[in-house]
């Protein structure tokens, strides 16, 4: 072999020694995105439930104390159901709220679901004003008689309380025998003549009409001023023997607690002449039965009913 060719090979094998071996591409390095707290979408944040404080009170994670929106305050009877509903759902939970208003915020559970839809639906607790899905999920719950629809509310805010007593008679007592020497007859005297008078007339007459559909119904009420001077700032009440729920009101504000509904004057219908009549109106949800109110007040007064 010639000197030539022999120097050829050496740089060949020199350059051969020298290159790298085709070894596995590294594989491009993985940006990790940092989590953020909004929603894009929604305009929700993220957090975790630190504590309950009732059925529709909570604290979050950053220590504020938040009201959950659309639902009303839990039923004395059913405080403690819907207190232990509220940790089975929420407590150490992550969900995601969303601020209505200072101290109240929309809040849906980690997969989307909506607690307050949720809460009326199981008859944890009442809707504030229900409307919509919220209605149809409290009358779906008043017909199951779920929660505190069921035993012992009955749709009531309290728990009926049993005015049955029990008196039992000591042992020692029933084996004492009377002392007859020391009994005392009591005398006989007349009684004095009964006087009876005519109360006056109520200053108030009532009428109440329905009309009815499967689940709810629209009430008008009229009330006239049958006395001899004028009746202002006006407040009706009546009682609901079937559990039924006043929603939304017209020429008058509404209030329920339990079966009991106070309606307010309107600013344009504050004062009745006498002789004079207003008329208020109202929608409602019913379970089945929708017996009319028999009775009313009027500032206190009962009225005629027609």
């Amino acid at each position: 072999m010639s000197r030539k060719s022999l120097s050829f090979l050496v740089v060949l094998l020199a350059c051969a020694c020298t290159t790298e071996s085709p070894s596995r591409p590294m594989s491009a390095s993985v940006q990790l995105q940092v989590p953020t707290l909004i929603n894009d979408s929604r305009g929700e944040m993220s957090a975790s439930v630190r504590a309950v404080v009732d059925g529709r009170t909570i604290e979050l994670d950053g220590g504020e104390r938040v009201q959950i929106s659309q639902l009303a305050e839990p039923a004395d009877c059913w405080a403690a159901g819907a207190r232990t509903f509220a940790e089975k759902w929420l407590l150490a939970k992550q969900v995601r709220v969303s601020a209505m208003t200072p101290g109240e915020v929309n809040l849906r559970l980690e997969d989307g679901t909506d607690y307050a839809l949720l809460a009326v639906k199981e008859g944890v607790l009442r809707a504030q004003d229900a409307a919509g899905s919220l209605a149809e999920a409290e009358l779906a719950a008043a017909r199951g008689d779920r929660g505190l629809w069921g035993t012992p509310c009955n749709g009531m805010d309290a728990t009926p309380s049993s005015t049955a007593t029990t008196t039992t008679t000591p042992t020692s007592a029933l084996q004492q025998q009377p002392d007859r020497s020391q009994r005392v007859i009591p005398t006989t005297t007349q009684p004095p003549p009964v006087v009876t008078t005519q109360p006056p007339p109520p200053p108030c007459a009532v009428s109440y009409r329905a009309d009815q559909w499967q689940g709810g119904f629209q009430a008008q009420i009229t009330i006239r001023n049958t006395g001899r001077t004028p009746i202002t700032d006006w407040s009706l009440r009546w009682t609901f023997a079937d559990g039924q729920t006043v929603r939304d009101t017209w020429n008058a504000s509404a209030s329920q607690r339990g079966s009991t509904v106070t309606a307010t004057a309107a600013g344009h219908n504050r004062t009745i002449q006498p002789g004079a009549e207003v008329s208020i109106g109202f929608l409602g949800s019913a379970r089945g039965r929708n017996t009319p109110p028999d009775a009313f007040t009027l500032n206190g007064t009962t009225c005629t009913t027609s």
